[in-house]
């Protein structure tokens, strides 16, 4: 069990692209009490042109994005604002939370945009897509503040400061 990354090309990062996945993994289980020794997920790094077809697959959207997500169950709760439904291991003492895709080409993009180091760019739409993965969604209002705190928290965790300027004590 662990993280399984998979990178689809041979170009050459800017980052240490596996060190900086492991922390973000690390620092991300460990906040939810889980053990990187039982749990597994898969993040693939891609091309703008792969992700693309992959969003207009699952999501109707035929341009490149930053990140897709499959989580393997559903832990999002019914209640705008509450917490996720907290994953638990199989009876093997294992579990698999899903599958990320990040396009390197749209977080180098958006990094260069916004001004941000590429690293903490992908360090952050890691970690967005690991709490997708948990049952954090955006879509209501109240879900979107609890991702965007724990996102905050979490980059802070890494000492990367949050992308949209908001600082958590």
């Amino acid at each position: 069990m662990a993280l399984d990354i998979i990178t689809e090309d041979d170009r050459r990062y800017t980052f240490d692209i596996v060190r900086a996945a492991e922390s973000v993994y690390d620092v991300t289980l460990l906040r939810f009490d889980l053990n990187s020794h039982d749990v597994e997920t898969t993040l693939a790094i891609c091309d703008d042109a792969r992700i693309a077809g992959l969003n207009a697959r699952f999501r109707g959207k035929s341009e490149p994005t930053n990140v897709l997500c499959w989580p393997t169950v559903s832990l999002g709760s019914d209640v705008d604002g509450a917490l996720p439904v907290a994953p638990r291991l199989d009876p093997f003492g294992a579990m698999c939370l899903g599958d990320i895709m990040i396009s390197y080409d749209t977080c180098d993009r958006e990094a260069q945009d916004a001004r941000f180091t590429v690293r903490d760019h992908f360090c952050h739409l890691m970690i967005h897509g690991l709490l997708h993965l948990l049952g954090y969604d955006h879509v209501r209002c109240g879900d979107a503040s609890l991702m965007v705190e724990t996102e905050t928290q979490l980059l802070g965790r890494l000492g990367i400061r949050h992308p949209y300027g908001i600082e958590m004590q």
